[in-house]
């Protein structure tokens, strides 16, 4: 006789416009069963998913018997915190990925990624836990992006491009081939970056050209 594995009930932690779209993905993925969302506004719903209530309440759930949590949240710094919390409390975190994303052969994903419709992601490219890959952007072969990165709507990495940990690539941003951006580093929508970026750097325009240090 065979057994099919019942769905792992999950929770989303945020309950904000991120945690709609990753709601409306992992909804269609028959490994999971949404329990309800983590937010402050307790009489809030997020795509018919009822908001729990605070960060507090993880705790309580894992005790509860649910194992595993998706972080919806869009700041990378405070996604990157709460996704190492919620493992320090046993969680498993999964990974959103839109059926309408292409992942080629070769591609490898962390824990708690977030890939978004319309994404194309090419052979032996490696996408770092934590991180969204989200609509419409691409990230040509041989791509490394770090942990806890955004790589915002219809941005275009060439191939060969490495993005540091908590990087932030906004809008439209375009990036050539073997390029470097460091660690912590906001990018401006639109931006295109034909020469490597230090960490912790603000760059905006066409070419990007770093502003300030991000303290």
């Amino acid at each position: 006789m065979f057994h099919h594995a019942l769905p792992n009930k999950t929770v989303i932690i945020g309950a904000g416009g991120h945690a709609k779209v990753i709601a409306d993905i992992l909804r269609h993925d028959p490994h999971v069963e949404l329990i309800g969302c983590i937010g402050h506004d307790s009489s809030a719903t997020v795509l018919g998913l009822t908001v729990l209530g605070g960060d507090e309440l993880l705790p309580e759930l894992h005790e509860q018997g649910v194992r595993h949590a998706f972080v919806a949240i869009g700041n990378n710094a405070r996604r990157h915190a709460l996704a190492k919390h919620a493992e320090a409390l046993g969680f498993e975190l999964v990974n959103a990925i839109s059926p309408r994303a292409y992942l080629a052969t070769g591609v490898t994903l962390g824990t708690g990624v977030a890939v978004m419709p319309g994404c194309v992601i090419q052979p032996d490219t490696r996408i770092g836990s934590y991180s969204i890959i989200n609509t419409g952007a691409t990230v040509d072969h041989d791509g490394n992006i770090g942990n806890a990165c955004h790589i915002a709507p219809g941005c275009h990495l060439s191939g060969n491009v490495t993005v540091g940990d908590e990087s932030f690539l906004g809008t439209g941003t375009s990036v050539i081939d073997g390029m470097r951006i460091g660690e912590g580093c906001m990018i401006g929508a639109g931006a295109a970056v034909i020469s490597p970026i230090p960490s912790f750097s603000l760059a905006v325009g066409v070419p990007a050209v770093v502003k300030r240090t991000l303290a």
